[in-house]
């Protein structure tokens, strides 16, 4: 069983806004973001925010730990509710590969060019738990690293907003981060 966890913690400071409400296609980018794992997974949470259109949960152990407080609060989540893996992406990864869990194979796994967006094993909670707690790095690719994940390539590039610029060039049709030269989230 497959929990999706949307990681939607950011301040959205690059954006000016909050960037989980801006829209595409008629659809808020967090609404999009669930739906979308909806169609891979047995259930949908968003982690980091208090309201949004599944079940909500806050960062843990506090807000401001970046990605890896989401992903550590969907993991505990995992554990909790029996679920054997959380297929994660970030609230700004707009249009993801159709056969994403295919690509991903077996968790630990991430995509190379956008880690937040991996498959990683419920069992891992105690490893990013002592990341959290320790003075190493608290990045996603310390932590795949840590698990031993798979970085897989993937031909297209995963839209990734981060400024206004980013989701006008993807309204346009041009390559993400086309407009403002805007990179990754780490």
């Amino acid at each position: 069983m497959i929990l999706g966890a949307v990681l939607a913690g950011g301040l959205s400071s690059r954006f000016g806004s909050d960037k989980a409400l801006a829209e595409f296609q008629g659809h808020s980018l967090i609404a999009l973001a669930v739906d979308t794992l909806s169609g891979w997974c047995e259930k949908v949470v968003v982690v980091g925010r208090e309201t949004a259109p599944a079940q909500t949960l806050p960062d843990w152990p506090r807000p401001g730990m970046g990605p890896l407080g989401g992903l550590a609060a969907a993991l505990h989540a995992a554990v909790d509710e029996g679920y054997d893996t959380v297929l994660t992406c970030g609230v700004d990864a707009v249009i993801l590969p159709e056969d994403l869990p295919a690509l991903l194979g077996a968790a630990p796994a991430c995509l190379a060019q956008q880690p937040v967006i991996g498959l990683w094993p419920s069992a891992a909670a105690a490893t990013l738990e002592a990341l959290l707690h320790s003075a190493e790095p608290h990045s996603m690719r310390r932590f795949a690293e840590k698990v031993g994940a798979r970085w897989v390539d993937i031909p297209e590039q995963v839209a990734n907003v981060n400024t206004p610029g980013d989701l006008d060039a993807l309204r346009r049709g041009l390559a993400p981060g086309a407009a403002a030269g805007g990179q990754p989230e780490r």
